[in-house]
């Protein structure tokens, strides 16, 4: 199935790619969530008119985000969570407890989906996550998880 991604989508490709995929993935994922459209003539003319748009947006942004990325390297945030008596979690921690812990700890909002956490994090203690805040430009968080 050929798509026209309107937005980025982490190993497939950024707003105004063509890329091509497997039917199921796109008419049940992509398509549905609003991460692409499908590829006809007709919206082949959008694809210039979203590449613009893109690259407006990216040159205005690169400079904040690294100025972001400079915040976030400087913010500790603490996350308080419900853990048992040997330190394990009730469940894990999700990129969307991690967006709050940021903006409760005085920094910026940040999109739950620029989050990656790479290894699921289901224990009190220091965890290194990554914030993808521009094509160039990615931060690291320290996240400090504490039960309650």
């Amino acid at each position: 199935m050929k798509l026209i991604l309107t937005q980025q989508v982490t190993g497939l490709g950024e707003p105004g790619d063509v890329v091509e995929v497997k039917d199921g993935y796109g008419r049940n994922y992509l398509v549905p969530r609003g991460f692409a459209m499908k590829w006809t003539t007709g919206a082949e003319k959008q694809i210039e008119l979203i590449r613009r748009a893109r690259s407006a947006r990216e040159i205005a942004s690169l400079d904040h985000a690294k100025e972001i990325a400079a915040r976030l390297k400087s913010l500790t945030v603490r996350l308080p969570t419900r853990a048992g008596d040997s330190g394990r979690l009730f469940g894990s921690v999700t990129a969307a407890d991690i967006a709050v812990a940021v903006r409760d700890s005085g920094g910026p909002d940040l999109d739950k989906r620029r989050i990656e956490v790479g290894n699921p994090i289901k224990t009190i203690g220091a965890h290194q996550v990554s914030v993808r805040l521009h094509p160039e430009v990615s931060a690291t968080i320290e996240l400090q998880v504490i039960g309650n």
